[in-house]
């Protein structure tokens, strides 16, 4: 067997001075997750599973999964739908025509998917990029149709390893430092996921103009092929062909401790406003994939576990903490906001090359902004964002404000008003989120100096 063009440390290695998306190429040739096609698996997941539905348009408004119909279907029945061409449809898909409509299996944890079958665990070997003991286990898997596709969003939690299997997909990634173009939301409501108000692929710039000036990186990933993403890199993801397979691992880096302090302060306060009887709480505002709304007494208990989690893992620094970063002092330099390794230039060289590809910006932005009022990078209090007051007023008066009745106003006459959620979309902004939950790490550090 040919050997691999990077040992498991030398890939792991890379991984962590990465400081944007990267294709690792021939490094999962022996993989036996490679044979999951749709065909293979098929016969092996006997269980039905939860397909998210959505129809083929090009909207200018993200699909959000509050807006897509879901059903449930074995993979055999899945694709006997996408094969099913003009014949009559019968079975769970029978009002979905796959013309019309895209399929997609998404976010399914392979130990469950596979608990009676714990050998497929094995298939998928991250323990080659230099992670081990990390297999199935640690893993999802992806199934869908052309169209299929997962709006654009950023995770709060580690980094990314995907690994194409089947089909090709299109990814759209973002650097994390174009946070302002891409107007972060938090509803839809989904623990470690930031959405984007944008539909990045028919963006409507006279609602978010800010939007083009977003940096847009753009890769087909193909059969055998790995992606990496680094933290807090934005992307929106689609299937190119008929059919696609992925499977991908979310990798925990040390940052993530002050992260959960952040995601279950954001929990915190989207429960407590969108819970509340209100006139405009009437969306569905809670992503499919959260169980249920928790109450508040119950994400106080979560944001406190969270709070001391992070606190008794930063035990040993006794040089403090600061606002200016994301680690204590004693590793100021280290990591950059995207939670990767700075090294100079003649320690350690990434070897890209024809098994190790950057992935490029696709075009330069069509504007730049100005010296002073360049957009703050995310996660970075230390720089408040300067944006000038034209575009900021722009910005809310195309969306944040909405024409209402005034109580005891005559008949006709309007009033402006702000929405809950366009409360949140300020209260919960990823950067607001971030110097809040530093405020409370350097307050809990304080007491218990």
């Amino acid at each position: 067997m040919a050997s691999k063009p990077f040992t498991p440390e030398e890939a792991r290695r890379i991984v962590q001075f990465l400081q944007r998306p990267a294709v690792f190429l021939n490094m999962t040739k022996d993989w036996p997750a490679l044979h999951w096609t749709v065909e293979h698996l098929s016969t092996c997941l006997t269980e039905r599973v939860r397909f998210r539905i959505g129809k083929r348009n090009e909207d200018m408004a993200p699909l959000f999964e509050t807006e897509c119909s879901f059903i449930e279907a074995t993979v055999k029945e899945f694709l006997s739908w996408t094969t099913n061409e003009g014949e009559s449809l019968v079975g769970p898909f029978s009002d979905y025509h796959c013309k019309e409509f895209w399929a997609y299996a998404d976010y399914k944890y392979i130990t469950q998917l596979f608990q009676d079958k714990p050998a497929f665990f094995q298939d998928v070997r991250w323990s080659d990029f230099g992670f081990a003991g990390r297999d199935g286990r640690d893993s999802t898997l992806w199934i869908g149709t052309q169209g299929a596709n997962t709006p654009c969003h950023l995770d709060s939690y580690g980094c990314n390893l995907v690994f194409q299997i089947q089909g090709r997909k299109r990814w759209h990634l973002f650097p994390p430092d174009d946070t302002p173009c891409l107007y972060p939301t938090r509803i839809p409501y989904e623990e470690s996921s930031v959405f984007s108000q944008v539909s990045v692929v028919h963006p409507d710039l006279k609602k978010f103009p800010a939007f083009k000036r977003a940096r847009v990186h753009t890769v087909t990933l193909e059969p055998g092929q790995v992606l990496f993403v680094p933290r807090h890199w934005w992307h929106y993801v689609e299937s190119v062909d008929p059919l696609t397979v992925s499977v991908n691992s979310w990798i925990e880096i040390d940052m993530d401790d002050e992260a959960r302090v952040g995601e279950a302060l954001t929990k915190t306060i989207v429960c407590a406003l969108k819970s509340a009887p209100s006139l405009d709480n009437d969306d569905h505002w809670l992503n499919p994939t959260e169980d249920r709304v928790s109450s508040h007494d119950e994400n106080m208990q979560y944001l406190n576990l969270a709070v001391k989690a992070c606190m008794d893992k930063r035990t040993d620094d006794t040089e403090g903490w600061s606002l200016l970063g994301d680690q204590p002092r004693a590793e100021a330099g280290k990591r950059d906001s995207s939670g990767q390794l700075k090294t100079p230039a003649s320690t350690f060289v990434l070897p890209f090359g024809p098994h190790l590809i950057p992935v490029i910006l696709a075009q330069k932005p069509k504007c730049n902004c100005p010296k002073d009022t360049s957009s703050f990078k995310y996660n970075d209090p230390s720089q408040p964002e300067q944006r000038s007051d034209n575009e900021f007023c722009q910005r809310s008066g195309q969306h944040a404000h909405q024409e209402v009745e005034s109580p005891g106003s005559s008949q006709g006459a309007a009033g402006m008003r702000l929405s809950t959620n366009d409360m949140l979309e300020f209260l919960v902004h990823p950067d607001v989120i971030a110097q809040v939950t530093r405020l409370i790490m350097c307050r809990q550090r304080e007491l218990r100096s």
